[in-house]
């Protein structure tokens, strides 16, 4: 090695340069985002058929699609669910599924049978990743404009204008009305005139188009040719001919008045208290989110000039300040840690040259991961981020143990030249350096097992660590003594250019007292090894770790059948409470449709909830106060509350709740009585909020029968019958006319149609071909039935789905007293059997996988040691004392109330590869030492001589793990039960190193000889 640092120091001088610039370069190229750009494996299908009864929809829709579905390979679970004229489907794959291919065999399975399903069904099959979310939503809002005009707007003006931003893949308008041309008919004119709604529907249909004639070669040029017969205008409709009596000719005004009219509407739109309209921004899957979410925001001040005076344009949500903040934390935890763990170099080694070393070190190490993670197509995401503060404390370890040993080897050997002592430091190390690296590096590649959300975004977490690892140990290994030679002004001389004093190793006598005394050791292992067994049963427990997004999403549903003027009154009288609120910044509402890719009732909806930045509340805090508001004022209003991107993470997941419990049998009516008794126990149990039975009922319906034999004597077909039905209530679209820019419909009304009541049905008088009429009572039954209930299904078996969230409590103790209380006080009827779904289902998959993780981890550091030693005992004792160190994570959990969630486990996980690797380092000392010292003697030096590194390495890695753990700043609380999990395991890991092991060493090879 000595030969390489002199011949190639330019070289490599060059290439830490290159490596510098090229970091930079790429830290800003790559893309940032929240969480990376990943594709779950679930595809969700909604189906509409117009207003079917629930029943129908089950028989004719859903249960086709099911069987459909179930034959796509790869497929896991199916779950369904039924409402009035609509069925959700989600396809679950199975992991590693190429979900583009998946998504294509679900198409092609559904087109087969399409022929099969009721005419006018139409199906959207979507992929379900984060990209399919907002990422900044916008409101559009005028004192002047109508509804309808202000939709105008908003489709012509807005949404183009928003698209020119590169990276944009959908403008979602939400609210707003359209321009409709309404016929309102006289009844007594056509009745008088024998114009039936049918003669009227076929006179639009037979001229309202433009068609071409075909091509007309004259005089050198070829003309198109085409019959316009559009309509046009409000005077083309009214002059439109219906038909001729005789002489007479009949035309629409005749009959009817037309009038310009803004639809209905069954959805209502609110932004901050004032009607309005959304804009929503959807992104492609790979733009950046912080450049997009830049050049939106520069478009939108553009925008602003050129709307109509009196409109305005302002945003309610905009994912990328929570991205920006949470970005900026976890990289100021970042340098913050790395600051404070050089400082701690600065106090140990007392050497600038070596703290400068290591300062250039850590950057040199940090470039490379980020080009590496550029070339991979990573971005920069708060897992990513995560991962590399994660990290740093292992980087600084890296380049605490070679500087220390060059270090070292400076104050044993002072008249040697630097060059040689750092040929002769690295080659000493180089076994252990590799070996270490490899036994830390290995506990990570077993997280390929991981499946569901977790392992997707954990995966990328690991593997980011991965190269974050691999690229310390090449820069530590060829870089780091470049630098540290480039420091030194006489590297052909000794370390200062003069003579100095040797420096022995101070022999640590309290080592000589422990390893004699190994009662002491076997002691502290059990009381270790109870620590854990007593420890797992009263850590917390849950599934990801939560964050404060500081947004609220509230879902809410008014009692079945209430219309959406009463619902939109209730929540009005919601809204003056939230305005109250201090921490609130801002809202929107939707009633009638969600965020998302759901199917919703007009009864319900849900509030996009910004708080402040500067706020005294936690996002928790508000969201009790909102609740305890609501059931004070609104009590008949069901709610449940949560964050944004936590629900985005629900939607992706089977479930969007952490409690679940599924009911599984036959018969709808027991199931519902069976989600109530289940529910009422729930909502009893401390730490649940937000309980719900899972029964969703549609309002009351008007079932309306025809006598078939009475319409067929009158020449009247049931078509007809519907349509003029429809027509009377609320009006039939017979066709468009070509406004500008926009086709608005033509709708064809009776006068009162919006007023019409349940008992003007009784009034209704149906028009035969002549164009006579007769009541609706001669031609058909009119009854009145209660609402149905949404039909829930698993695998093609009916379910009831209670769910709640958590309230102060974790969701492990929180789901042992449901099942306590479910198991013994709920009886099922025979066929029906409970499961428990949410987040607990997910949580003890992940927590089963990575059970499997840690022993296969351990058992990978167990190999790597086997390997670098050949010795079945040491490998042994390392992996022994690695374990005992999750100790220290439990105790760490459990002192903080941190829960143990994935994060955690993953720090729990890296702690057996941290301890394992610093092992490494000590036996390859006590192996040299034997040489010319006995056991003892060489137990005592190998303790003596990397007391020093243990001490930095350790302190260095909790210091620079520190920022992470108290969870300071946006997104920080994701990665906060994982840095809580390291620093208790290297706390823990220091006796474990520096008393047991020497112990156990003496124990096992007091007789042992090099």
């Amino acid at each position: 090695m000595k030969n390489f640092f002199i011949t190639h120091k330019n070289p490599v001088l060059a290439v830490l340069v290159i490596l510098l610039v090229g970091g930079v370069y790429s830290f800003q190229q790559l893309k940032t985002g929240l969480f990376p750009e990943i594709t779950f494996p679930k595809i969700k299908i909604i189906a509409e058929a117009e207003l079917q009864p629930v029943d129908k929809m089950v028989v004719t829709v859903t249960r086709p699609l099911e069987n459909a579905v179930k034959q796509v390979p790869d497929l896991q679970l199916v779950r369904s669910k039924t409402s009035r004229g609509s069925c959700e489907l989600s396809a679950y794959m199975n992991p590693g599924s190429d979900m583009d291919l998946s998504q294509q065999r679900i198409e092609a399975q559904i087109a087969k049978i399409s022929a099969t399903l009721p005419a006018g069904v139409n199906i959207t099959v979507e992929k379900m990743n984060p990209s399919i979310l907002p990422v900044s939503g916008y409101s559009l809002e005028s004192h002047n404009y109508s509804p309808a005009e202000l939709k105008k707007i908003a489709t012509y003006t807005v949404k183009p204008f928003l698209f020119q931003v590169d990276g944009v893949s959908e403008i979602r308008v939400i609210g707003g009305k359209s321009k409709e041309y309404w016929l309102n008919l006289d009844a007594q004119k056509m009745q008088a005139l024998g114009i039936s709604p049918d003669q009227i529907s076929a006179a639009l249909a037979q001229t309202n188009f433009i068609k071409s004639n075909g091509y007309l070669a004259d005089h050198n040029f070829l003309y198109l040719s085409v019959t316009d017969a559009t309509v046009k205008t409000k005077n083309d409709l009214e002059e439109l001919v219906l038909a001729r009596k005789g002489n007479r000719i009949i035309r629409v005004a005749d009959i009817a008045t037309v009038n310009i009219q803004q639809s209905v509407e069954y959805t209502r739109i609110n932004a901050n208290g004032k009607d309005g309209i959304l804009i929503a921004v959807i992104k492609q899957p790979n733009a950046n989110l912080i450049d997009l979410s830049g050049e939106i925001s520069a478009k939108v001040v553009q925008l602003k000039k050129i709307l109509p005076a009196g409109v305005s344009i302002k945003p309610y949500y905009v994912q990328a300040d929570f991205v920006n903040e949470s970005v900026k934390s976890v990289r100021d935890s970042l340098l913050v840690g790395l600051a404070l763990a050089i400082v701690v170099a600065i106090l140990f080694l007392r050497s600038m040259k070596a703290s400068a070393t290591i300062l250039i070190t850590i950057p040199i190490t940090l470039c490379l991961t980020v080009i590496v993670l550029y070339g991979i197509g990573y971005s920069l995401n708060i897992m990513t981020l995560g991962a590399i503060a994660a990290a740093i404390g292992l980087i600084i370890d890296d380049a605490i143990v070679v500087v220390e040993q060059i270090h070292r080897t400076h104050e044993e050997h002072p008249e040697e030249p630097t060059v040689s002592l750092l040929s002769k430091a690295i080659s000493y190390l180089f076994p252990a350096m590799l070996g270490s690296s490899i036994s830390t590096i290995v506990i990570f590649i077993p997280f390929v097992l991981m499946t569901g959300v977790a392992g997707s975004y954990f995966q990328v977490m690991t593997n980011t660590m991965i190269i974050t690892l691999v690229c310390s140990f090449l820069v530590t290994w060829i870089g780091l003594p470049v630098i540290y030679l480039l420091l030194t002004k006489n590297a052909a001389g000794n370390m200062t250019g003069r003579s100095e004093t040797f420096h022995e190793v101070k022999n640590q006598n309290w080592v000589h007292y422990f390893i004699e005394r190994p009662y002491i050791s076997y002691i502290f292992m059990l009381l270790l090894s109870l620590s854990i067994v007593l420890a797992y049963p009263r850590l917390e427990t849950g599934f990801l770790p939560e964050m404060d997004e500081g947004s609220i999403v509230l879902d809410y549903a008014s009692p079945p059948g209430t219309s959406l003027e009463e619902t939109d009154r209730m929540l009005k009288e919601v809204e003056k409470e939230i305005v109250k609120i201090p921490e609130v910044e801002a809202y929107s509402r939707r009633t009638g449709t969600q965020m998302g890719f759901f199917i919703t009732e007009p009864n319900t909806g849900d509030y996009l909830i910004q708080l402040k930045h500067n706020r005294s509340k936690t996002t928790d805090e508000v969201i009790a106060e909102i609740r305890e508001h609501i059931e004070n004022t609104q009590p008949a209003l069901v709610v449940d509350f949560g964050q944004v991107i936590g629900d985005m993470l629900g939607d992706l997941m089977s479930s969007t709740q952490p409690i679940e419990v599924k009911i599984f049998g036959n018969d709808q009516k027991k199931l519902q009585v069976l989600s109530k008794q289940v529910a009422a126990l729930i909502s009893k149990v401390p730490g649940t909020a937000d309980v719900f039975d899972g029964i969703v009922l549609s309002g009351p319906t008007v079932n309306i029968q025809p006598r078939y034999g009475i319409l067929a004597q009158y020449g009247v077909t049931p078509a007809s019958f519907q349509a003029q039905l429809q027509t009377a209530m609320q009006g039939s679209v017979i066709g468009d006319m070509y406004d500008k820019q926009q086709l608005s419909p033509i709708r064809m009304v009776y006068p009162g149609s919006r007023n019409f009541g349940v008992s003007d049905i009784a009034n209704l008088k149906i028009f035969l071909p002549d164009g006579t009429a007769i009541p609706i009572q001669n031609l058909a039954q009119v009854d009145l039935q209660a609402g149905s209930a949404e039909v829930s299904r698993e695998n093609l078996q009916t379910i009831g789905a209670v769910t709640a969230r958590l309230d102060k409590r974790d969701l492990g103790s929180v789901m042992k007293d449901i099942q306590a209380t479910v198991n013994t006080k709920v009886n099922l009827p025979s066929g029906y059997h409970i499961e428990y779904g949410g987040a607990f289902r997910e949580q003890k998959q992940s927590f089963a996988e990575l059970l499997t993780i840690l022993i296969a981890s351990s058992l990978l550091v167990f190999t790597v040691i086997l390997f670098l030693f050949k010795d079945f005992k040491i490998a042994f004792l390392i992996l022994l004392i690695s374990v005992l160190g999750i100790s220290g994570s439990y105790l760490a959990l459990i002192s903080t109330h941190t829960p143990l969630n994935v994060g955690s486990y993953t720090g729990l996980i890296m702690i057996v590869g941290i301890i394992g690797e610093n092992a490494i380092f000590t036996f390859l000392q006590f192996k040299e030492s034997l040489l010319t010292k006995s056991v003892d003697e060489a137990i005592t030096y190998a303790i003596s001589t990397r007391l020093r590194p243990k001490l930095m390495t350790a302190l260095g890695a909790i210091i620079a793990l520190l920022p992470l753990a108290l969870g300071i700043g946006a997104g920080a609380q994701l990665h906060q039960p994982l840095a809580i999990a390291v620093i208790g395991g290297f706390i823990i890991a220091l006796p474990l190193l520096l008393v047991v092991l020497p112990s156990l060493i003496r124990k096992l090879y007091s007789d042992w000889r090099i």
